[in-house]
């Protein structure tokens, strides 16, 4: 079988400083680290992270309050890190009081969409933010709105928004769709025609999703998408394979991936999502490739 490897799969910038950063604690033997909430969205790398000693705390999106159940003493070695995705200013500062050294592993990205927002609601302006208002990024994002920012995704949200007044700025998640972020700023640009329009996608996203046409364009007959089904930007390949027509398949890991099924196809293009560990994609290119069609 042929097998079209991505180029984009895997790492992206942003998820491999914020493993660098754990590990380099762990290197220097500062255990325990802590990270609020899943460092990033891949749960077998997590688990990788937890055997070399980081601790996952918090909830999903870093709302709750932290028991680290350290002794004072204890606290002065450990660490708590930001995950990739930020957090709130608030969250911030209350992470800080912990007792434990600070680290902020927020995707360099992803904190320049916050103080871009930030920014804008200093001086007076709404803020619109395209995503997920489930997501941890985009909870951190708000965050730095001042009170006066909205998660949006369609034209129905924008309509059931109050009064924004003239003074209106739109940002996006940084994993989501391109051409959708287009249409619906087109669409605030028609109802508030000053607003401060940005396209945060960040180039890693934009890459992934050009790679899945390339993919289509050098014959891929179907496509393998690997990493977390929690994961948006993993979420979102897995969509847009079906949207060009091919047969897609998610999985996390290999074991999950039906090899006979898989027989069936001559050329399989494999991609992955940003949180997505190197030796997760390594096997199931190995896997695919000692299949005879």
């Amino acid at each position: 079988m042929k097998v079209i490897r991505a180029e984009s799969a895997g790492f992206c910038r942003g998820v491999e400083r914020a493993i660098n950063i754990v590990r380099d604690y762990l290197r220097r033997g500062r255990v325990p680290v802590f990270t609020d909430g899943p460092l990033i969205h891949n749960r077998q790398m997590m688990a990788a992270l937890k055997a070399e000693g980081v601790r996952e705390v918090g909830d999903y999106c870093s709302r709750s309050e932290l028991d680290l159940g350290l002794s004072p003493e204890e606290r002065k070695n450990a660490v708590v890190v930001v995950r990739a995705h930020g957090v709130t200013p608030e969250r911030r500062e209350y992470l800080k009081t912990l007792g434990a050294e600070f680290r902020d592993a927020t995707c360099p990205d992803v904190g320049v969409i916050a103080g871009r927002v930030r920014l804008f609601a200093r001086k007076g302006f709404a803020t619109l933010v395209f995503g997920d208002p489930d997501h941890p990024e985009v909870i951190g994002i708000l965050g730095y709105a001042e009170g006066r920012g909205h998660a949006v995704r369609t034209a129905a949200d924008l309509a059931a928004l109050p009064p924004l007044g003239e003074k209106v700025c739109m940002v996006s998640q940084s994993t989501m769709f391109v051409d959708e972020f287009e249409v619906l700023a087109a669409e605030v640009k028609r109802l508030y025609p000053d607003a401060q329009i940005f396209n945060t996608i960040c180039g890693a996203t934009r890459a992934r999703q050009h790679d899945v046409v390339r993919l289509a364009e050098q014959g891929a007959e179907a496509v393998v998408v690997i990493g977390g089904r929690h994961s948006a930007n993993t979420v979102k390949l897995a969509t847009l394979v079906e949207r060009h027509g091919l047969p897609c398949y998610h999985v996390e890991m290999l074991r999950e991936l039906d090899l006979e099924q898989m027989r069936r196809y001559r050329v399989v293009g494999v991609t992955a999502g940003a949180s997505t560990p190197g030796f997760l994609i390594d096997e199931v290119c190995a896997a695919l490739e000692k299949l005879d069609a």
